[in-house]
């Protein structure tokens, strides 16, 4: 953002900004650490967004502080670390976007301030890992318990009743036990004159809270961005063109900018190229890295691809890797192309006892639930003791921060499944990647890497 009126509090907050909202801005603003504390007292207050520009108390603090210069008075730069970390500690969201599509921490490093960057970045990690435990809960909670209720048995609930019928499905209405034991039997036109009364004010709450809700802000929409689920990509055609695989909605599945890379995870993977390791690829996509691996005259080289339009490729005449190659294995099933989702294929390998020197993962339309997986599920089976393992490094790459902050989730995540994980950082030349539908994106309907720093997972066992 070149425009220096942009971040002036003038301009972040509208003449249309509700009052309440205004307040905390300004409070945020001025690093009024007093005033924003009274002010989170109203439940969500610490995530209000301007209506129109959509800046947060957490925006406003940060930008508040401009870039760092001469002038810079510690006693405002401490106060204002302290009400970024208090919005945060009542809420406040690290990933909203502005008006600009800015997060606070988007901001933050535009501004150059380090210290705040760094607390959203906590923050986003903070809740990613809850994230992900409240999600593991919620699984376990979708099964139904060991021990089931037997027929027609009633379960208290406080003064209620429960009465459940032989089906196990709940009875329609509640039993209400105080009334039981004061009045003997419940008086049924009593309570529904009451249902009714309780029915006629929810409806009025209703209707008073709708006239007076405040206008909401819209963040930008961007129809580039929309998810790609695993299932909709395995139904999609491909087209192989121009050192790009996409699919038929124009989502990069593999380009061949990716080439430098792949060529470095091979590298760290198999560190002097050493022949005669055992080697398990995820995803086929393009071949980049295959061919790679193919080259260090691996013992084993197994390659798991799901898509029938990858298989396609990889059956044609002129494929490296179809059955000329399975057949040129040193021994039998030394090298093949396992079709199918990794998820299944995966466990049929633990099965049949096959380990690796050397496992790297990368597929498309995955969320990182299913990476995450993958390393806690199978590699410990799968990995040998001294082996290494690598994944693409892609997660959140169209936005710094939640690269930073996927990167440490990552690591936590790895080390709890029993890894220990080095990132060495490489050098993206961005010269036919800095723009949306030019150099390497022509023909590519999202750009899915904005980074001119790429950090590439080495994972080993600990110890």
């Amino acid at each position: 953002m070149s425009d220096p009126d942009a971040d002036t509090i003038s301009s972040r907050i509208s003449p249309s900004c509700p009052p309440e909202t205004q307040r905390i801005l300004t409070a945020a603003w001025a690093h009024d650490l007093d005033t924003v504390k009274k002010l989170l007292d109203t439940p969500g207050r610490a995530s209000a967004q301007d209506p129109v520009t959509g800046e947060t108390p957490l925006h406003a603090a940060i930008r508040a502080c401009g870039s760092p210069s001469e002038d810079d008075d510690p006693a405002d730069l401490e106060a204002a670390r302290k009400t970024v970390y208090e919005l945060l500690l009542w809420g406040a969201i690290w990933n909203d976007v502005d008006n600009h599509n800015e997060t606070p921490g988007c901001v933050a490093r535009r501004l150059g301030r380090t210290e705040l960057y760094n607390l959203c970045v906590d923050a986003g990690v903070r809740a990613e890992m809850l994230f992900g435990i409240l999600d593991g809960y919620e699984q376990l909670g979708s099964d139904g318990g060991e021990e089931e209720e037997e027929d027609g048995e009633d379960v208290e609930m406080g003064n209620d009743v429960v009465v459940i019928d032989e089906d196990g499905d709940e009875a329609p209405e509640l039993v209400n036990v105080d009334e039981i034991k004061s009045n003997g039997v419940p008086d049924q036109g009593k309570q529904q004159e009451e249902s009714e009364k309780e029915a006629e004010t929810e409806d009025a709450v209703a209707e008073e809270e709708e006239a007076e809700e405040e206008p909401r802000f819209q963040p930008p929409t961007d129809t580039t961005q929309a998810d790609v689920t695993s299932e909709a990509y395995l139904r999609s055609k491909l087209t192989y063109s121009d050192g790009k695989l996409v699919d038929e909605d124009g989502n990069g599945v593999m380009m061949a900018w990716e080439t430098e890379i792949m060529r470095q995870s091979v590298d760290e993977l198999l560190p002097g190229r050493e022949s005669g390791k055992r080697i398990l690829n995820i995803g086929f996509g393009m071949g980049i890295i295959d061919t790679m691996f193919a080259e260090t005259k691996p013992a084993v080289h197994h390659i798991i691809e799901a898509h029938a339009g990858v298989l396609e490729h990889i059956d044609n005449p002129g494929s490296k890797f179809g059955s000329a190659w399975e057949k040129s294995s040193p021994s039998p099933g030394a090298f093949k192309v396992y079709r199918g989702r990794w998820q299944e294929v995966c466990r049929q390998l633990l099965e049949e006892d096959h380990v690796y020197d050397a496992i790297y993962f990368d597929t498309f339309g995955e969320d990182y639930s299913q990476l995450r997986m993958f390393f806690t599920e199978f590699i410990p089976g799968l990995l040998d003791g001294q082996g290494r393992f690598g994944f693409f490094n892609g997660l959140g790459a169209d936005r710094q921060i939640c690269y930073d902050v996927y990167t440490k989730v990552a690591e936590l995540h790895l080390a709890d499944a029993g890894l220990d994980v080095d990132w060495k950082v490489l050098d993206v030349d961005m010269s036919q990647l800095a723009e949306e539908g030019k150099g390497e994106w022509e023909g590519v309907k999202r750009r899915y890497w904005t980074l001119d720093k790429y950090r590439l997972p080495i994972c080993t066992f600990l110890g």
